[in-house]
């Protein structure tokens, strides 16, 4: 079930959102974190329910580690084995589900060998959930978890507002909320201020995402050779495709839980802002970076010890990092790249080095982009194909290139050079009107500021109200009139 699905937008959120509270109005507290329980599961199985027995599988598994892991009778050595054992375990299941194909198509590869492959559903959320309980666990070995309730607990996971792609919520910052007496009761403005956020979120999904989803597949999937304007128009489109799609899921997310007065942890703030790569990272998926940092940079010793060993450790993270987005060599060299590029960003640092806060954003912004091709592509024949095009790589015939120039811009002022032109010098159609959102979005991501404000504040104007209200309306006719894009993070 999609945020952005008929189905859960005027049946499954106003019946669960009505029975919550009635519920709690009664003072039936435990019945009501039930309700919150079973409506999240309802809404994970609904893509597949064939996979509910395995995220409740793994609640119950990692609550019973989790108060092993908590118990006084254990000592430090019996607990660290049961950490490992439980750690590698989440590990094992997620890398069955997400990394056996891609493990035997390696081992085919090296060994020239004809092992089947499993073809395995990679089953909803499961990245999420696994390492959300992993950061559970290893909180219970460091004895900062203190929860007693299995009920609790599967609250704290099966959220259904983050349960599918996040944020990556922490339990300190969760389960006290959910304990709260006054988040029991409907907070007028935390319901407008969510339905606003929420809003505002779809119309970033349904309207100019899914726009740009068609001109990215076109360019990436679809078509055989592009040159240099159809290459950008494909890459940048890209760009603000996952820009706009994970903003507005992050936003629908947060304006969900905000109804019920829950507030999730900020995950994105304006990232393609950033005039560094170390500042994008701090901006884009801010709770994946918080547990990278946090589970895998810092145990493997951080910034503690030498450079070089601090450089292993931000390209050992990075690489992670891009295999936990997905199980291809694409990922683990975006994720590479930008290992790369923080590497240098601190060797620059390091040396006092600085530029332009307008040439580091332009450094940063190409940099990104780049990397986003092969993060996006289906294979590296894909992302050659992009990136020859991007950089004029592709052979094309003499003075074709200042051709296609010149024909761009005359169908843009609606010249017909192109029709004067000798068959042999037409270039395949660019798509100007890509080009055209990609130019006009650019301002959009650059000054306008998210809706992360919009939670802090204490009332909601009649004018916001009206907007969102206009917003909300116009994405749901576009929903019902076109097809809708399943969110990107779905896949990882």
């Amino acid at each position: 079930m999609l945020f952005n699905s008929i189905e859960f937008i005027f049946f499954f959120l106003p019946v669960v959102f009505v029975i919550y509270y009635l519920l709690n109005h009664k003072g039936q507290y435990v019945h009501a974190k039930v309700l919150l329980v079973m409506a999240s599961l309802f809404f994970y199985s609904w893509w597949h329910v064939i996979y509910l027995p395995l995220i409740v599988g793994s609640m119950v598994f990692n609550y019973w580690a989790a108060v092993k892991l908590r118990s006084k009778t254990s000592g430090q050595s019996i607990k660290k084995r049961q950490l490992i054992f439980a750690i590698t375990a989440n590990l094992s299941l997620l890398a069955y589900f997400k990394y056996a194909d891609f493990f035997i198509e390696n081992i085919n590869f090296v060994l020239g060998s004809e092992v089947g492959l499993l073809n395995l559903a990679l089953p909803l959320a499961i990245s999420f959930f696994t390492f959300q309980q992993i950061a559970y666990l290893v909180d219970s070995y460091r004895g900062e978890t203190h929860e007693d309730s299995f009920l609790n607990y599967t609250v704290f996971v099966s959220f259904f507002p983050q349960l599918i792609a996040g944020p990556i919520v922490h339990h300190k910052e969760m389960m006290p909320q959910f304990s709260n007496f006054n988040n029991r009761i409907i907070n007028v403005d935390n319901l407008v201020r969510g339905l606003f956020i929420f809003s505002i979120g779809l119309f970033k999904k349904v309207i100019i995402a899914d726009s740009f989803a068609v001109w990215a597949t076109a360019g990436f999937d679809q078509a055989p050779q592009l040159y240099f304007f159809e290459a950008w128009a494909t890459s940048l489109s890209y760009t603000f495709q996952l820009y706009f799609d994970f903003s507005g899921y992050t936003d629908m997310a947060i304006g969900i839980a905000l109804m019920f007065n829950i507030v999730l942890p900020l995950n994105f703030n304006s990232p393609y802002q950033a005039k560094d790569i170390q500042d994008f990272w701090r901006r884009w998926h801010i709770t994946l970076s918080r547990f990278l940092k946090d589970y895998v940079y810092i145990p493997l010793g951080g910034n503690r010890l030498s450079s070089l060993v601090t450089y292993r450790n931000l390209m050992a993270t990075f690489i992670l990092g891009g295999l936990w987005h997905g199980a291809g060599w694409t990922f683990v060299f975006w994720g590479f790249l930008h290992g790369a590029a923080l590497c240098v960003h601190r060797i620059w640092k390091h040396f006092g080095l600085s530029c332009w806060g307008w040439l580091g954003w332009l450094i940063t912004f190409n940099f990104v982009n780049l990397a986003w091709v092969f993060f996006r592509a289906e294979n590296w024949s894909s992302a050659i194909k992009v990136l020859q095009g991007m950089l004029g790589l592709h052979p094309k015939e003499k003075f074709e290139f200042a051709i296609d120039y010149v024909d761009t811009l005359s169908r843009w002022f609606n010249y017909p050079l192109y029709e004067k032109l000798p068959h042999a010098y037409r270039v395949v159609n660019v798509p100007e009107q890509a080009l055209i959102y990609c130019i006009l979005m650019m301002p959009v991501v650059l000054w306008v500021k998210n809706n992360n404000r919009f939670i802090q504040q204490q009332s909601v104007s009649l004018k916001m109200m009206v907007l969102a209200g206009l917003v909300f309306s116009y994405s749901i006719i576009h929903s019902f009139l076109s097809t809708t894009e399943v969110f990107l993070y779905f896949n990882f």
